[in-house]
């Protein structure tokens, strides 16, 4: 996401607004009920019953890592879970011209709804609209389009506030350490984008706040190759280090093999996205992981639902609302050990 975008982000999807409905009772005066002015829930209960048939378009880069392959995973294990709706999943690729082209296949088969998540959001926000315009409803899936007129609803993750939560995090442990200046170091994802941008925003203002500040930093490619190399340099050059907040759970397979290389085990780590093997090594306690923060595509199964409310023209359930919302920002909750075994459903392979 863009930085512009990242401020239209901050609408986080928290609890459901429940509307009281008008309570009704026996009347033997002239006078009438007193009226209820509470909004009445418009889709309570109504959601999990087949209703009209739903072909969906699904669109995603190739599953080349683990967090992009359980993405199209969950989609397909999602849209199995009804009965009325019908997947049309195109071959991933990381090809912009090709996923272009194979979103303009998917129009012209004239699909009811469309779940995008594009290999670049800037680059296919014009067949995004195409869609739309075509009168094709469009779930624009984390990576954003560069305007809201190329989607109908966008859910994705919040990177920073990924980042604000592995430093408060990081922060709280290292104060009830009672380490008053602690060597916090970062091996971040790819410093070009701006995800790694914003994630790397969010850290060092949430340790700022508690007088803490970022130290050795490096820059991975979200592999375990290229996590192993740079926290390799890293460890090199910080004989002390009190914690190290990695990105992302799949180059943190790397990141763990280079400090058990190095034989360095005397910090704390924190992971990000929530891969099942971080999950696994969190509830283990018997390495330095010992939580990581969640940028989950678990998003992926919530766009199918999503796409299939649109397509049948429901809103969500328990909503008041007669229609699903324009943008859902899902949370990055910190699982750790003594919540772990809640968050284990959504995990991915690394």
């Amino acid at each position: 996401m863009t930085e512009q975008s990242l401020h239209r982000r901050r609408f986080l999807l928290g609890g459901a607004a429940v509307g009281a409905g008008a309570l009704l009772t026996a009347c033997t005066s002239n006078e009438a009920p007193a009226q209820n002015n509470a909004a009445n829930v418009a889709n309570a209960g109504a959601n999990s019953q087949p209703g009209t048939p739903v072909t969906i378009g699904f669109s995603a880069p190739a599953a080349d890592h683990g967090w992009m392959a359980a993405i199209t995973k969950n989609a397909r294990a999602q849209a199995q879970k009804f009965s009325e709706v019908t997947l049309n999943a195109t071959e991933g690729t990381n090809d912009v011209n090709q996923q272009i082209s194979q979103v303009e296949t998917l129009i012209n088969a004239k699909v009811n709804v469309l779940v995008i998540l594009p290999f670049d959001g800037k680059a296919l926000t014009a067949v995004g609209q195409q869609a739309m315009d075509a009168g094709i409803q469009v779930i624009n899936l984390d990576r954003v389009f560069d305007t809201p007129l190329a989607y109908r609803t966008w859910i994705g993750g919040d990177n920073y506030r990924m980042g604000v939560n592995a430093g408060n995090y990081i922060a709280q442990q290292m104060k009830a350490k009672n380490i008053a200046s602690p060597v916090i170091g970062e091996v971040a994802g790819i410093d070009s984008l701006p995800l790694t941008q914003e994630r790397s925003k969010g850290f060092k203002d949430a340790l700022a706040r508690q007088g803490f500040q970022v130290g050795p930093r490096v820059s991975a490619q979200f592999t375990p190759e290229s996590g192993e190399q740079q926290t390799s340099n890293l460890l090199q050059s910080a004989s002390k280090l009190d914690a190290l907040w990695n990105h992302d759970d799949d180059q943190g397979v790397g990141v763990i093999a280079a400090i058990n290389n190095a034989n360095r085990k005397n910090f704390l780590m924190v992971g990000g996205a929530g891969s099942k093997n971080a999950m696994n090594l969190i509830k283990s306690d018997a390495e330095p992981l010992k939580a990581t923060v969640l940028y989950s595509p678990s998003m992926a199964s919530s766009a199918i639902s999503l796409a299939r409310l649109l397509g049948q023209g429901k809103g969500a359930g328990d909503f008041a609302e007669h229609e699903i919302p324009a943008e859902i920002t899902t949370y990055s909750a910190v699982v750790t050990k003594e919540n772990v075994d809640k968050y284990m459903d959504v995990g991915f392979d690394s």
